[in-house]
């Protein structure tokens, strides 16, 4: 054999191929909603022998259910409508946060069956204790899960920073670098519980599995499926969604618009340098700027509403300068990249009504394909049924479907 010789590709062996069809009629179902054998078999290409084999070993691991009969209006016999189970495998998501922590339970058809948010100040404190606390909050969140015998196979976590490889590079809100979370939170879960089976544990960033939420859940899952999703916490994180997927960059780092830079001799942010984005559109600025407590979180946001409701000229002018702010960074973006739109998530959506105007006008002015227009509708509030929490359990639950012969025996009775 030569030196440049290459190894033909392997062909699929009947366990492969197998493995492949579970998964095609799994997520067949899930996507329908509700379907018969018959109808899964004609969406997918195969015979109806073998459509009849895979089901019924996903309902035996506890994938699917079926019930009663469904009428198809056809000629033959009625068929039993499969749908995927809402017991057994589930997906469990923890958001770690600035200023709270939220874990939930999503099950199979990507129904948020459990969830619990703590507020807390993470600032300042130990990545250990903070990661720790978060475990003790995910292990009730299991133990509710389980009383409706829901099984969670895995765990995401999403945080407010740069991951890679299981680790936190830098989180400048949270004052972490280099801070190994997946193994962190694995060794803390696994404390409580020492005879439980260990949860794989992944993390990525919140704003990426926020926009994944809103892609899958937003609008009943009839979003566009190329767009820029802001969230508004402490900082401002950005994703963007790409024909369906998730930009994520050479490194795993895009969509940090929080640290465009506005005004380079503007007030120096945590992570470094000055003027960036989260120093004007940011909660504590927010806050800031209408002469709230900067630090009193949720509480002074709905002051902020409540103000600016009322028509107070301090919130509505820090309001429609951050919208400014925002208009003036969104634009470089959609000049770049072209979304159908652009979803304000996380603290904004309430603050929408004044923020939004100011951002539509400098999108309006600065958006060089005259695509743009104000008071079109491509700017505006995220969904109220995704959120980082949700999209990290929901993306457990998406490798589910993509795998089930991997997850067999884990999460099913």
């Amino acid at each position: 054999m030569t030196s440049d010789s290459r190894v033909p590709p392997t062909k699929a062996d009947k366990a492969t191929v197998r493995r492949h069809n579970l998964s095609l009629v799994l997520r067949t179902v899930h996507d329908e909603g509700e379907a018969t054998r018959a109808g899964v078999a004609a969406r997918v290409g195969l015979t109806r022998a073998a459509v009849s084999s895979l089901v019924e070993q996903l309902l035996d691991e506890g994938f699917l259910t079926e019930r009663g009969k469904t009428f198809s209006g056809q000629a033959g016999r009625p068929g039993t409508a499969l749908k995927v189970a809402r017991t057994g495998p589930a997906g469990l998501g923890v958001e770690i946060n600035v200023d709270h922590v939220t874990a939930c339970v999503v099950d199979l058809a990507g129904t948020d069956r459990v969830r619990l948010v703590e507020r807390m100040d993470n600032r300042g404190t130990p990545p250990a204790e903070v990661i720790a606390q978060a475990a003790r909050i995910a292990a009730r969140v299991i133990a509710s899960a389980q009383e409706q015998e829901l099984r969670p196979v895995a765990a995401q976590l999403a945080l407010p920073a740069l991951v890679s490889g299981g680790t936190v590079r830098q989180a400048p809100n949270l004052g972490w670098n280099r801070v190994a979370v997946e193994g962190l939170f694995a060794q803390s879960l696994s404390a409580l519980d020492p005879a439980a089976r260990p949860l794989p544990v992944s993390a990525d960033n919140e704003a990426n599995l926020a926009a994944l939420a809103e892609l899958w859940f937003g609008n009943g899952g009839r979003r566009p499926d190329t767009f820029l999703y802001l969230t508004g916490e402490i900082g401002v994180g950005g994703a963007l969604v790409l024909d369906g997927r998730l930009l994520r960059g050479a490194h795993g780092f895009a969509g940090e618009i929080g640290h465009v830079v506005v005004d380079p001799d503007g007030p120096e942010c945590r992570c470094g340098a000055r003027g960036c984005l989260e120093q004007y559109a940011g909660q504590r600025a927010l806050l800031s700027a209408a002469g709230l407590d900067a630090d009193s979180g949720m509480p002074g946001l709905a002051e902020l509403e409540r103000r600016a409701r009322s028509g107070e000229a301090a919130a509505v002018a820090a309001l429609e300068e951050a919208g400014r702010r925002l208009g003036v960074v969104l634009s470089g973006a959609v000049n770049l990249f072209d979304p159908g739109a652009v979803m304000l998530g996380g603290i904004y959506p309430p603050l929408v009504p004044w923020l939004g105007p100011a951002a539509d006008r400098e999108l309006t002015r600065r958006v060089v394909s005259g695509l743009w227009t104000e008071g079109s509708g491509r700017l505006r509030a995220s969904s109220s049924s995704g959120d980082a929490a949700r999209g990290a359990a929901a993306h457990v639950v998406r490798g589910v479907l993509a795998d089930p012969a991997g997850y067999a025996g884990t999460g099913a009775g």
